[in-house]
């Protein structure tokens, strides 16, 4: 059972809101799921790029240090070099040695006697740090590389023997290597695809990079030292995928191999996809809401005119064309409505019969004994005055009950007359309720029901000037007080009864107080209906019926405020003029239209 009464949502809202909640978690959740299965993917190639990256630098190390030593053999056995490092002197040696360096090629070449020591040296990054480095390192035959400040080599050393080496004289040992420099690691990264660069501890000796991004890649090496496998790493904005190799650890600090795969072609191509993925998303929103609009369209809108079918036969309008197209369901609905509004119609045209037919056995039993009273009154009193032995003051006494009887039989056919009149249009004029109030007492006081009742009127209000249709009026403040003064008049105690004005500039307002016995709670809650009375012997129970409909038609109420015994109170309040349909009112020769 509904409580309030909501707006709701309009179908054709509800339908457009899903289409755009379903395309858009569409477009949503593709451009989710093609995100990660793109970086799933990228991830796992980038990773074997990576390894591929490490193996392939391995190899080539090798492969240069193999090429090294075999270079270094040729020109070990050359005869030349053995001659000149028989000399053992140290300058001529140093001098001899230039034209072999040249022919070698190599980044680094030196010679050293068969005790160690270092003869010549020559080299293309000259630094006084290359030979007190290069005279230690000569000292383990197992170190390969070599480091002096910023410059790092990879060397070979051969022995030069004086015969053959089983049997010949060691005349000392040739030393050639290359850089592992900014070149080397370009060549590395091209033909692997992934960027390098060589660290020792957490200082940088080369790279493939260009200087402001290596200087990214030192803030964010504790992020990847002892990464064995690829770990994600920020550089300069711009996402890549590392991995780190050590080499050498014979340094106080090891050498570390950084390989980088940069997700730069990767992110592109996403955001691509994105774009793409957003655009058929768009299009499909924009060309989902046309159609939808059309179809919705076509969908509520003979449920909308359905709708105010109903709202018109609500408001009486049993005319109004339905809908004969739409959907299947809508045109069900609609003939199914239409065949409940005829049967509707046939049923109240029935129940307004049957209502007719009750209403006026109601009234005939109602009045049907008060008539006949009246009648035989006046009958009886007829009969009287044919005789001829009345004297003048008994003539008179039967004229006055004939009067009184024809007088009640007139005021229970105008009780009738107006509840039969009950929706045909007034004439309102602008009058004075204080006056009616005034007639309607003076009306009360010479009806026998009010003998014995003392009735008292107070105006409380400064102006009680109305449009009004004043007969009316009259009639329903007549018969409330006349209703107080027959409940009074059953009080053992004080019978008093009081009208009281007041007002405001919208209404106003008549308190009718009696002190009778209350009204029953049996009939409390259909007080206002016709025929509706409970212990009276007389009347038509028409007379708080009519007050009700009159107040009504002056748009404003009757109300029982107070049914208590001894202070029985009923509130009878008009509009003070009349409102048309656009709000105003119309007071046209001094009468309300």
């Amino acid at each position: 059972m509904l409580t309030k009464d909501t707006p709701g949502i309009r179908t054709r809202v509800l339908l457009l809101a899903s289409l755009v909640l379903v395309i858009a978690g569409s477009t949503s959740a593709s451009l989710l799921i093609i995100r990660g299965r793109l970086q799933q993917h990228a991830q796992a190639a980038f990773s074997a790029d990576l390894y591929r990256s490490v193996d392939l630098f391995q190899k080539l190390q090798t492969q240069k240090l193999v090429n090294l030593r075999r270079a270094n053999a040729l020109i070990a056995d050359l005869p030349s070099l053995k001659a000149l490092m028989t000399t053992r002197h140290q300058q001529t040696v140093a001098d001899g040695s230039v034209p072999f360096w040249k022919v070698s090629g190599n980044d680094l070449f030196a010679l050293a006697d068969r005790d160690g020591s270092i003869l010549a040296l020559n080299t293309r990054h000259p630094s006084a740090q290359l030979l007190p480095a290069l005279q230690q390192k000569f000292s383990d035959p197992s170190q390969h590389l070599l480091l002096a400040g910023s410059d790092l080599y990879e060397y070979a050393t051969t022995p030069i023997y004086f015969g053959d080496q089983a049997t010949g004289t060691l005349l000392g040992y040739v030393i050639s290597g290359y850089a592992i420099d900014h070149e080397l690691l370009q060549d590395v990264a091209s033909s692997a695809g992934s960027d390098a660069a060589v660290f020792h501890g957490s200082q940088l000796i080369a790279s493939s990079l260009l200087d402001a991004r290596v200087t990214r890649i030192s803030g964010a090496l504790q992020t990847i030292i002892g990464a064995s496998a690829p770990v994600p790493a920020i550089l300069n904005g711009e996402r890549y995928l590392a991995i780190t190799k050590d080499f050498d650890s014979s340094e106080n600090a090891p050498i570390r191999l950084v390989m980088l795969k940069s997700f730069a072609q990767t992110d592109a191509a996403q955001k691509q996809i994105n774009r793409l993925v957003a655009l058929a998303g768009a299009i499909a929103l924009a060309g989902g809401t046309i159609l939808m609009l059309l179809l919705s369209r076509m969908v509520t809108s003979p449920i909308e005119r359905l709708t105010s079918g109903v709202r018109a036969f609500g408001t009486g309008n049993d005319t109004y064309a339905l809908p004969s197209n739409g959907t299947q369901e809508v045109r069900f609905l609609s003939k199914t409505f239409a065949q409940m509004r005829e049967q509707i119609q046939t049923t109240n045209s029935k129940l307004l019969e049957a209502e007719r037919l009750a209403t006026i056995g109601r009234m005939a039993a109602s009045i049907s004994h008060d008539l006949r009273h009246y009648l035989a009154a006046v009958y009886a009193n007829a009969e009287f005055l044919a005789s001829p032995n009345l004297s003048e003051a008994e003539r008179n006494e039967l004229y006055e009950e004939i009067r009184l009887a024809v007088q009640g039989t007139t005021e229970m056919l105008d009780s009738l007359l107006v509840f039969g009149r009950t929706g045909n249009a007034l004439l309102r004029t602008t009058a004075s309720v204080e006056v009616i109030a005034e007639r309607a007492i003076t009306l009360v006081k010479s009806h026998p029901d009010s003998d014995g009742v003392t009735v008292t009127f107070v105006n409380n209000a400064a102006d009680t000037t109305a449009a009004v249709d004043g007969r009316q009026v009259e009639r329903a403040l007549y018969n409330l007080l006349l209703n107080a003064c027959q409940s009074a008049r059953q009080s053992p105690a004080t019978r008093s009864v009081s009208l009281t004005l007041t007002a405001t500039p919208q209404t106003v307002t008549a308190s009718i107080v009696d002190s009778g016995p209350g009204v029953p709670a049996s009939i409390r809650d259909n007080l206002f209906a016709p025929f509706v009375s409970e212990g009276r012997h007389k009347g038509t129970g028409l007379g708080l019926t009519l007050a009700w409909t009159v107040a009504r038609e002056h748009e404003g109420e009757v109300q029982l405020v107070d049914g208590r015994a001894g202070s029985t109170t009923f509130l009878f309040t008009i509009s003070r003029t009349l409102h048309s349909a656009d709000g105003t009112s119309h007071l046209r020769d001094g009468v309300l239209t």
